[in-house]
């Protein structure tokens, strides 16, 4: 099978795609958050992504691309919510600690209910999220995707001309390092700046005695960093605080401001930001 090569766009100009230009014209800032893998830490740190930057008083949205697995309605305390209509037929987000939220859950009737569809139904959904929903004007717009290089991160790239880049998750033991690589390498092709590299688990922290002990390892993914010349955002540590947060529905930037998590992730946000200023 070949490697796409080049910003590749559906070609046309059909009604959907004047709709997303249009929504997606009023957000100054698009980024998509990728992994190689599953089980990485990716919806958590794009779901405490962008309630950090809502802390920084900053309007954001969070959208979950995920249609087969989709947790950040979970993670962001909105599952059993449901999308409303609007009269002009137009989708309004569900709002959380001024974060705007749409996620495949939210329209669930039943969390255990899977959804079972090819790449054509997942597109069609894509588009909607992209087209249909109320954004308003964003200073951001974060999107969750599924792990891998697969339909729903091909469709995001596909679908929004003006993607500010990607920010790719890992943790730092050589077999998530390895799928990493090829989810650089495949917004490298795609045309999509990789704005940098967040490792995740990096450590855990004992919240007994604060000793850190490297389950996984720790540094591999500054060093995928360096030696693929992209910015290195920061590290994550794996701390009960974390999971604790998750099944709260409550990201830990706001449940646990002080933690050790939070206060990486005030970093990683910060090297965003810099980041983007650069671009």
């Amino acid at each position: 099978m070949g490697e796409p090569t080049g910003r590749k766009h559906i070609p046309g100009q059909g009604e959907d795609d004047i709709k997303i230009k249009e929504k997606m014209s009023r957000i100054k800032h698009k980024i998509i958050v990728i992994s190689g893998k599953g089980g990485v830490g990716k919806s958590t740190v794009a779901t405490n992504l962008a309630f950090d930057l809502a802390q920084k008083n900053l309007s954001v949205g969070l959208l979950d691309v995920d249609i087969h697995g989709p947790s950040i309605g979970r993670m962001s305390g909105i599952e059993g919510l449901r999308l409303n209509l609007n009269p002009d037929e137009t989708i309004e987000p569900i709002q959380k600690n001024g974060v705007k939220i749409v996620t495949m859950a939210s329209l669930l009737q039943d969390t255990d209910q899977p959804v079972i569809w090819r790449g054509p139904l997942k597109m069609k959904a894509i588009k909607q999220f992209l087209g249909d929903i109320n954004w308003g004007e964003l200073d951001w717009l974060v999107i969750d995707s599924p792990p891998g290089t697969g339909d729903e991160p091909l469709s995001v790239i596909q679908l929004i001309e003006n993607l500010d880049g990607s920010i790719i998750v890992s943790t730092p033991q050589e077999v998530a390092l390895l799928d990493a690589r090829k989810t650089i390498r495949f917004s490298q092709a795609l045309g999509v700046k990789v704005l940098g590299i967040i490792e995740n688990m990096s450590g855990f922290i004992c919240e007994y005695c604060g000793k850190q002990t490297d389950i996984f390892k720790t540094g591999g993914a500054e060093k995928v960093a360096q030696e693929l010349k992209l910015p290195y955002l920061g590290k994550l540590p794996l701390e009960r605080t974390i999971m604790e947060s998750g099944e709260l529905g409550k990201p830990y930037v706001t449940l646990f401001p002080k933690s050790k998590s939070a206060e990486e992730m005030r970093n990683i946000t910060s090297n965003l930001l810099n980041v983007i200023d650069k671009v």
